[in-house]
């Protein structure tokens, strides 16, 4: 099989494609032939050296997967080969055979093609959490979705969309179009305006339910302060850490020392009726079940019609490098894929 190797810490051309034998099925595991792998932004900080979870350099990385059934272990049932599937990998996605233990598995629905199967799991059981799970949206309340035009954001506009709920968005000028189809009211450029009084106006003073961030930071402490009576912030991402290609631990520090949490104390919070959560999908791999349940949530929304990931484009594992400049250059609208051949 082939896989995309994080050869050591550093920019994205220390990935590297390498050749090893086909894995074979562990007992309760199926085997699957890959045709497309999403690329995620945890992936890119692994790259760099920065994700707390990753169990070392040299890896594969990857959480999610589309291909096809070719082979399963002794405890799964046969019925399970030649199937279509999209599954979650806690690393190793990024490769053309994996081996996913049966209950990560879950059956592409019909006309739903790999490309928009790998851009699925990750994506939209993060905005799940984010928006219904912990989040509480509900119809008539307003949230704030930065990095509005990526995966996760796209992700979280089309549940807030689906539940009623009034959405404001960040993003560069470049992508504003595109988020009004989706039905973002309120576009903000965060290239070129203070989100802080721009939300503020917008609600006429009151501030937003819910917001989704990303990007950590400075953004953690003006979100915090344009939140409502019984507002909750949910963070799921430290983009702004990342602000070069390599590691830069200074950076990383002084992005953490940008948030208040002395102003986020359990007295402020009950004082202010307001909240705060994060949200790691490479921290549920022990909630099976629940994550299941997401799971089949999220593929009926999809029959109904209410979500559709959009796909921005897929590059082969040899592009794999030009799969991370392009992300990190801000470049990309919905999901990025890797593809095997």
């Amino acid at each position: 099989m082939r896989q995309v190797w994080i050869t050591k810490a550093g920019p994205p051309e220390v990935l590297q494609v390498r050749e090893t034998p086909d894995p074979e099925p562990g007992a309760s595991e199926v085997r699957i032939r890959v045709e497309a792998a999403g690329v995620n932004f945890a992936d890119v900080l692994a790259r760099m050296g920065l994700y707390p979870d990753l169990p070392g350099i040299p890896i594969v990385v990857g959480y999610e997967v589309a291909g096809r059934v070719d082979a399963v272990g002794s405890e799964v049932s046969k019925d399970w080969v030649g199937k279509e599937v999209v599954a979650l990998t806690r690393f190793g996605g990024y490769s053309d055979v994996t081996c996913v233990p049966e209950d990560q598995v879950f059956l592409r629905p019909q006309g739903m093609g790999p490309l928009e199967g790998a851009a699925l799991p990750v994506n939209y059981l993060t905005a799940y959490q984010l928006i219904v799970v912990m989040g509480g949206l509900r119809r008539g309340e307003t949230v704030l979705v930065h990095a509005a035009a990526g995966g996760v954001g796209i992700a979280c506009v089309q549940l807030a969309r689906h539940v009623g709920a009034r959405v404001i968005g960040t993003a560069s000028a470049s992508k504003h179009d595109f988020l009004r189809q989706l039905g973002v009211e309120h576009c903000i450029d965060y290239t070129t305006e203070d989100f802080e009084p721009r939300v503020l106006a917008l609600t006429e003073g009151k501030g937003v339910e819910l917001i989704c961030d990303a990007v950590g930071g400075k953004s953690f402490s003006k979100g915090f302060r344009v939140l409502s009576a019984t507002g909750r912030l949910g963070m799921f991402g430290i983009s702004s850490a990342a602000t070069g290609k390599s590691r830069r631990y200074w950076d990383f520090i002084k992005t953490i020392a940008a948030m208040p949490w002395f102003k986020a104390n359990p007295v402020t919070l009950m004082n202010q009726n307001k909240g705060i959560f994060g949200v790691n999908m490479g921290r549920m791999w022990h909630e099976t079940k629940r994550i299941r349940g997401w799971m089949d949530d999220l593929l009926d929304l999809h029959a109904q019609g209410a979500i559709k990931p959009h796909v921005d484009r897929a590059f082969s594992f040899a592009d794999a490098p030009a799969a991370h400049h392009y992300i990190q250059e801000r470049k990309n609208i919905g999901k990025v894929l890797l593809v095997p051949g």
